[in-house]
């Protein structure tokens, strides 16, 4: 990382693949607990990390190749506790705009920063204590709620920390909203502040910071985005005998696993390039087949809900 990355959560290295500052820790104090699958993952992360959001092609892929062999515990590590902090260059919202708009680029991953300068927000503490409330109702549709608060922030310049983007979201998703609300007000925090002292204990300071382990008490650790065969190989350490499995690359299979796609996400998992993923994608929305999010860094193609 440069010197302007110290100590400030916001400034991501592309280059490293991570958002944070690192700290060496050869001490992982993480316990493999048992798993219903041989190798579980301990993924820290936090739900305005851009460089997490580099990183979904990746591990959408490795869900559906080796998802009979995985387990993903998502933990939220606190990125951005709030705007106490003057240094790196970064001292207000506006800072962060074309930041984003880099990383973006780099990514290849559609990300739109002038959301700090139109409704910039103060903290990411709220999305991520809604994600751990969310996980009291469902693990499932807590990721689904992640997954839809990033799409309205990196897309949609919503700021998700206000209550009523997240609200939004977890109705968009299937969750009970009152319930949420309870969680998120109680018991979500006290899950949330479970996180970062795990996150503390580890020394995760930056994100994506993910573990893999078995119930051997092997474990292996990737920090930042990187390429998909990283993260496959992982998996084999930890589980020599885990099958790839064979899922089908055509786009209604792949938009039916995964109702909204970036072209580097339907890259990844088509085996397209990204210009052949776009061009494909670009022909389904002028056929009515798909629909499409344009924003000046990129676009995100979702399922067209047939009305009755």
């Amino acid at each position: 990382m440069t010197t302007d990355s110290l100590n400030n959560p916001l400034i991501c290295d592309p280059t490293e693949g991570v958002c944070g500052v690192p700290e060496n820790n050869d001490t992982v104090k993480i316990k493999s607990e048992k798993s219903d699958k041989p190798v579980k993952i301990v993924y820290f992360t936090d739900p305005i990390c851009s460089s997490c959001w580099g990183i979904e092609p990746q591990l959408r892929k490795l869900k559906l190749e080796y998802g009979n062999d995985i387990e993903i515990d998502y933990r939220m590590g606190g990125l951005l506790p709030d705007w106490s902090y003057n240094s790196g260059g970064i001292s207000k919202p506006s800072d962060v705009a074309h930041h984003w708009d880099e990383v973006s680029l780099h990514y290849e991953m559609p990300i739109d920063g002038d959301v700090w300068l139109e409704d910039p927000l103060d903290s990411s503490y709220p999305p991520s204590i809604a994600f751990k409330a969310a996980q009291i109702q469902s693990k499932e549709k807590a990721v689904l709620l992640m997954r839809e608060m990033r799409e309205m922030l990196f897309l949609n310049k919503k700021n998700i920390a206000k209550w009523e983007h997240i609200a939004t979201a977890a109705e968009r998703v299937g969750l009970d909203v009152t319930q949420l609300k309870t969680d998120f007000e109680g018991s979500g925090k006290i899950l949330f502040d479970e996180d970062l002292k795990l996150a503390k204990e580890n020394g995760v300071r930056g994100f994506p910071s993910i573990f893999f382990m078995n119930d051997s008490g092997n474990k292996e650790m990737i920090y930042g985005t990187k390429p998909y065969p990283f993260y496959e190989t992982a998996v084999l350490k930890m589980f020599p005998n885990a099958k790839k499995k064979e899922y089908s690359k055509n786009w209604e299979s792949l938009f039916e696993k995964y109702p909204s796609l970036t072209a580097k996400e339907f890259a990844e998992l088509s085996g397209l390039n990204k210009i052949e993923s776009e061009k494909k994608l670009d022909d389904l929305f002028v056929k009515g087949k798909l629909k499409k999010l344009t924003t000046k860094n990129g676009s995100l193609w979702t399922v067209k809900v047939i009305e009755e």
